[in-house]
């Protein structure tokens, strides 16, 4: 198993095992690349979270190994959602891990202090990690996420590294989604799908262009609905 496949299939049963989820949906995804299917669609649902949606994409000939978590929690709640993307892109690891806000941060200062603050030393060690460079997304995409995102490229060891940081990461949310975090006055179920539709939008995110030309349209908005919604 590649590192990236390891370390995402290693997160989903700390996740599963922790909010005692279970596999509602399995679907492969193929492709007209390969004879056989180049990745799958997995939906989780259970616990105290809404669902937890899986993405593997592994296609050799063109240097692809891609997987990514993310735990959304329900609409109505202001805890916030966990995203994991680690992939192996042929010549670098890369990595996108975050606690995705459901409230805007600036005006939500107790929030932000007790689901944000207590990643900074953690967000501080992973660019101490020697091989880790950032990655080159633009503004716009930075503003849907928070700023304690750990986004960048790696190298093998560097990559292995930052396990200890996922795991950090992880352990945090859960935390959050046990214990909940500060009351807030704000419309969060249309905030959230507001926002969903955004981090999720082509127009956004080129990498559903990538995604569209490896699964075809049907399959690539299957996906993309079912985490924009």
């Amino acid at each position: 198993m590649s590192l990236p496949a390891a370390l995402s299939e290693r997160t989903l049963e700390t996740l599963s095992g922790a909010l005692c989820l279970t596999v509602a949906e399995d679907i492969p995804l193929t492709s007209p690349m390969s004879p056989d299917p180049v990745g799958r669609l997995r939906v989780l649902r259970g616990g105290p979270i809404d669902k937890a949606v899986t993405v593997d994409l592994v296609v050799p000939p063109i240097g692809l190994d891609s997987h990514m978590i993310f735990a959304f929690t329900p609409g109505d709640s202001a805890v916030p959602h966990f995203t994991l993307d680690s992939v192996y892109g042929g010549d670098y690891y890369a990595m996108h891990l975050d606690l995705i806000p459901r409230v805007d941060l600036a005006v939500h200062l107790e929030y932000l202090d007790s689901a944000y603050l207590p990643l900074t030393t953690l967000l501080d060690a992973a660019w101490d990690i020697d091989g880790v460079t950032p990655a080159a997304i633009g503004p716009r995409q930075r503003a849907l996420m928070s700023p304690w995102m750990v986004v960048c490229r790696a190298t093998e060891p560097a990559f292995e590294a930052l396990g200890a940081s996922v795991d950090a990461y992880l352990q945090h949310w859960l935390t959050l989604v046990d214990k909940g975090v500060p009351a807030v006055e704000a419309d969060l179920p249309g905030r959230d799908l507001a926002n969903r539709a955004n981090l999720f939008s082509p127009q956004v995110d080129p990498v559903w262009a990538q995604v569209t030309r490896l699964l075809g349209a049907e399959q690539s908005e299957r996906v993309r609905k079912e985490l924009a919604s």
